[in-house]
């Protein structure tokens, strides 16, 4: 992976370069797993935007502890996880420090260091601040905001066969919870979503994506629902939003089911959501943006009459975290391009009654949006 990480870091490279920043102070960790492939809980990386990477240099480096400045790209740790770093970045000169951020911006270069804004704490930029000014060879800080945000936002091979595996065990993990007959009444919403994220375990998931919603009845309409001890009854809708997160990728999945027969009013909604879904997934091309997907599933629903009952964005890019870039919402200037990986997921919420949600995750492809959520979208009857 060495050599993939180091094409991820020469994009990053490229955008400093066009910002005029010396180098780029990386303490979100997503971020630094993205650059790196290390998973521990503390690390941060100093990328400098030279790109100082020869594959002469990415031999034989030993760790060190000092703090003596050079124009190199660095990765720091802890002295927990020297044998890790060791393991999982081995193309990078290490620090053994603590804490990371100050141990690097005491070795970096002289010139502009960027920092993100989004995960640096006031208190930690008051640190940083104070070590420029002690330095002897001039730092200034400088503000960024998504700079790798923006690079993980398109997906490469490697990226995209995790998320596959992460759709296929979320997709399989609910196949065999409904053949054993685990979404019925009587059954307890917590105790549905808690065998269905063992299942998805069993199966080759490091965790569930995220908390899994199980709403039945008027749960249905709460859209981020969280499972209680409510127990299905017959023609209650139950949504299931859920995932798998494998190799560190998530997927993203809802699907809506009615217990028993549908009423009429059932169906409509659900007929609706269906048809929305379909517009937003067949609006997912090269170069539309946020807001016109969005608009391609909420103006379907807004002309039948349900506008206000849909109130959430239509999705979001999934992958090392499960709401990432790009946007589809409203106001949203983010421009699909090719293998963006994004949900799409529009839902009508009738309060008191229920809602219906249906989402898939997918891949942005030149000749449209290819589905890896593979369970069918059809009003299911258990």
């Amino acid at each position: 992976m060495t050599s993939l990480h180091r094409t991820r870091r020469s994009t990053v490279r490229a955008a400093l370069v066009a910002a005029g920043i010396d180098a780029l102070l990386v303490t979100d960790l997503i971020n630094v797993r993205y650059l790196t492939g290390f998973t521990g809980s503390n690390a941060a990386l100093l990328l400098v935007a030279a790109d100082d990477e020869e594959p002469e240099q990415a031999h034989g480096h030993t760790d060190r502890t000092t703090d003596e400045p050079d124009p190199r790209t660095r990765f720091c740790t802890d002295g927990r996880y020297t044998l890790q770093s060791q393991e999982q970045v081995p193309d990078l000169p290490r620090l053994i420090a603590r804490p990371c951020d100050v141990a690097l911006l005491r070795a970096a270069p002289a010139g502009s260091v960027g920092f993100e804004a989004r995960s640096l704490p006031v208190a930690a930029y008051d640190t940083l601040q104070a070590i420029a000014r002690e330095r002897t060879r001039p730092v200034s800080l400088r503000t960024t905001l998504d700079v790798v945000e923006d690079a993980r936002a398109v997906k490469d091979r490697t990226e995209i066969e995790a998320l596959e595996r992460a759709c296929a065990v979320a997709d399989r993990a609910l196949a065999d919870l409904i053949g054993a007959g685990g979404i019925r009444p009587g059954r307890t919403e917590r105790a549905v979503g808690l065998e269905l994220d063992q299942r998805m375990r069993e199966l080759g998931a490091e965790d569930p994506a995220f908390e899994t919603i199980v709403a039945a009845g008027a749960n249905s309409a709460v859209p981020h629902h969280r499972p209680t001890a409510a127990v299905l009854a017959a023609g209650d809708f139950v949504k299931l939003d859920f995932g798998a997160t494998v190799d560190g990728y998530h997927s993203d999945m809802t699907r809506t089911f009615v217990l028993g027969e549908p009423a009429g009013w059932q169906r409509e909604i659900y007929d609706l959501v269906h048809a929305a879904q379909a517009a937003g997934r067949q609006a997912c091309v090269v170069g539309a943006t946020g807001d016109a997907i969005d608009a391609a599933s909420r103006d379907l629903i807004a002309a039948a009459g349900y506008g206000p009952q849909f109130a959430h964005g239509l999705g979001h890019g999934v992958g090392l975290q499960i709401h990432e870039a790009p946007s589809l919402a409203r106001g949203s200037a983010s421009i699909m391009a090719p293998d963006m990986c994004v949900t799409v997921e529009p839902g009508v919420y009738l309060p008191g009654r229920g809602g219906v949600r249906i989402e898939d995750s997918g891949v942005i492809r030149p000749d449209g949006y290819h589905v890896l959520t593979q369970t069918s979208k059809d009003l299911g009857v258990l």
